[in-house]
C-alpha cells in the first residue's frame, strides 16, 4: 500500500501513522507540489496530498484513507464503535483538519514552505496572527477536555488523539509549542503522543529535512 505525499503535511503524517499503529506497513511516495507521477494523479484528481494506492483501489483525503484502512484490517481498532466514542472520535478528527490544520498551515506555511520550497516572500502577519489568534482557543479548548488518562476518546490511543497530534508534530518541526505554562495538560498530552514511535520517527526525518532546507524564517530574521 502506498501513500503519497510528504509527512510534513499534518494529513499525510495522520495516514502514516495511523498505519503504524495497526502494524501496516505503508510505502510514502513523493507527491504534491507537481510531484507524484500518474497514479497519484488518478488517486487524488485535484493534486491534494494525502493520496493511497492498495493494489488497484485509489482514493484521497486522509480521513477517508483512515477509514479504508480501519475497514479492512479492524484489529486493532482505532475507530471506536460504541456510538458516543466513534462521534467524539470523528469530531476530534474534524477539529484537527477544519480548525488546527488551516491555523497551522498559515504559520508553517509563511516561514516553512513559501520562503524556503517555493522560494516565495512569506506574509509573516498572517502567520503571527495564527499564532496568537487563532492557536490559543483551540489548546484552551483542549485543555479542558484531555482526560487524565492521556486519550481523548475510551481512555487509549484512537485516530482522536493520531489526528489532533500531527499538527502539533509539523509545527514543532517549527519551533512552534504550546506554552506549557498556560496550558500544562496540553503540553503534556503532544509530549507523550509525539514520543510514540510511530510519531517519533517520522518527526525525526521531517526535522532533519526542515533543518537541511534551513529552517523556518522569522519576521526578525527577514528585517
Amino acid at each position: 500500500m502506498i501513500v503519497f505525499g510528504s509527512t510534513l503535511s499534518p494529513y499525510v503524517r495522520k495516514c502514516m501513522v495511523f498505519g503504524a499503529e495497526k502494524g501496516l506497513e505503508l510505502e510514502l511516495q513523493p507527491a504534491g507540489l507537481g510531484r507524484g507521477g500518474p497514479d497519484f494523479q488518478a488517486a487524488s484528481p485535484f493534486g491534494k496530498i494525502p493520496g493511497f494506492k492498495d493494489e488497484d483501489f485509489l482514493i484521497s483525503d486522509s480521513s477517508a484513507i483512515v477509514a479504508y484502512l480501519e475497514a479492512k484490517f479492524p484489529d486493532p481498532n482505532l475507530i471506536p464503535l460504541e456510538p458516543r466514542a466513534r462521534a467524539r472520535t470523528i469530531w476530534f478528527d474534524e477539529l484537527a483538519d477544519t480548525l488546527m490544520m488551516p491555523a497551522g498551515a498559515a504559520i508553517f506555511g509563511n516561514r516553512f514552505v513559501r520562503p524556503r520550497v517555493l522560494k516565495q516572500e512569506c506574509d509573516h502577519a498572517a502567520a503571527e496572527a495564527a499564532e496568537r489568534d487563532l492557536l490559543p482557543p483551540i489548546f484552551d479548548h483542549l485543555e479542558n477536555v484531555i482526560p487524565a488518562s492521556g486519550f481523548l476518546v475510551e481512555d487509549r490511543l484512537t485516530l482522536a488523539d493520531i489526528a489532533v497530534a500531527s499538527p502539533f508534530a509539523t509545527l514543532g518541526c517549527i519551533g512552534v509549542k504550546v506554552n506549557a505554562a498556560r496550558h500544562p495538560r496540553t503540553a503534556a498530552y503532544v509530549e507523550a503522543m509525539l514520543a510514540r514511535p510511530s510519531f517519533a520517527e517520522i518527526i525525526a526525518k521531517d526535522q532533519a529535512m526542515v533543518t537541511a532546507m534551513g529552517g523556518p524564517v522569522t519576521a526578525q530574521q527577514a528585517a
